[in-house]
């Protein structure tokens, strides 16, 4: 346990690391875009700082929940403060897509009125900013996976990598054959992008909001590992969610044979031992009965264990 704890806070400090580092980064880029931008009269260029912007907004935002959700739980809140990284990425992916729907709306305009674009300042912002993304999307690389949070700060930067090399293509078409609207296509192409990633993480990240069973866990699946225990007869009102990213939860009521009180913690154990080895899942409250329920809150959980474990016929 001491050494997966440790490994815990190395990654959270190299996710630390990671994020400031883009934000330097960013930072830096979009002034040099923006300038950049207005100069070539670049939508393209101009899109980029501004999704640099939201970037620069948003690694800031999975900075602070990093921060807060490092806080320990109070008698108040009593999961501490972890759902603020799953909040940051929610509010992540919607700027996104508020920042797409813009870009749309510029190249719609840029197809009636084509601009004069001075490709090779475009092209030389582009490549510079092409080479720092890279440089951000390394310092992320490993820990990307460490929670949704840092996920999406990662998206955004893969994204702004993305945007750039659209731009950097947009400024050679734009070189080579003075075609103009090479600007506008690529923006498009580019909000298409990022528009799919925000989706992905708007809906990741609700429906560890709405406490939605987790990704890759299987209601059925739980529900027959539980009864494989010895001592277990049935289980209903049963509740699989998600606290913060890699930490799952679960809450049923178990209907074991009737024994001593010792015993029935080894049941409790038992059950404990095969949820976390086979899905991860920590964090229980188990409540045994030795009376079958009447009445389950939850009655279509609670139909569904029994029809998995005896068939449609005890039912009757």
């Amino acid at each position: 346990m001491a050494h997966h704890h440790g490994e815990t806070q190395n990654q959270e400090t190299e996710s630390t690391r990671g994020l400031v580092i883009n934000l330097v980064i960013v930072g830096v880029i979009m002034v040099v875009e923006v300038v950049g931008g207005l100069l070539a009269n670049s939508l393209a260029l101009l899109g980029d700082a501004g999704h640099m912007l939201v970037d620069a907004l948003a690694i800031s935002l999975s900075l602070f929940a990093l921060s807060l959700a490092r806080r320990p739980a109070t008698t108040t809140r009593t999961y501490g403060l972890h759902r603020a990284e799953i909040m940051a990425a929610f509010i992540n992916g919607a700027v996104l897509v508020v920042i797409t729907v813009f870009i749309f709306y510029e190249a719609y305009r840029r197809f009636l009125t084509p601009p004069e674009i001075r490709s090779g300042l475009m092209l030389a912002i582009a490549i510079v900013g092409l080479i720092a993304n890279l440089v951000g999307i390394w310092f992320l690389r490993r820990t990307r996976h460490v929670s949704l949070n840092i996920r999406a700060a990662f998206l955004h930067v893969v994204g702004d990598t993305i945007s750039s090399v659209g731009v950097v293509a947009a400024g050679v078409i734009i070189a080579v054959t003075g075609w103009t609207y090479a600007d506008p296509i690529l923006a498009i192409v580019i909000g298409i992008i990022i528009l799919y990633g925000a989706v992905q993480l708007l809906r990741e990240s609700s429906d560890i909001l709405l406490e939605a069973v987790p990704k890759g866990i299987e209601t059925d699946r739980v529900i027959a590992a539980i009864k494989s225990v010895e001592g277990v007869k049935d289980i209903h009102d049963l509740h699989v969610w998600t606290i913060t990213s890699g930490i799952y939860a679960l809450s049923t009521h178990l209907f074991i044979e009737d024994r001593m009180l010792s015993r029935t913690r080894e049941i409790v154990n038992a059950v404990n031992k095969e949820l976390a080895e086979r899905f991860n899942i920590k964090h229980t409250t188990l409540q045994t009965e030795c009376d079958r329920c009447d009445q389950c809150s939850e009655g279509l959980v609670c139909q569904l264990s029994r029809l998995n474990n005896h068939g449609p016929e005890d039912h009757e």
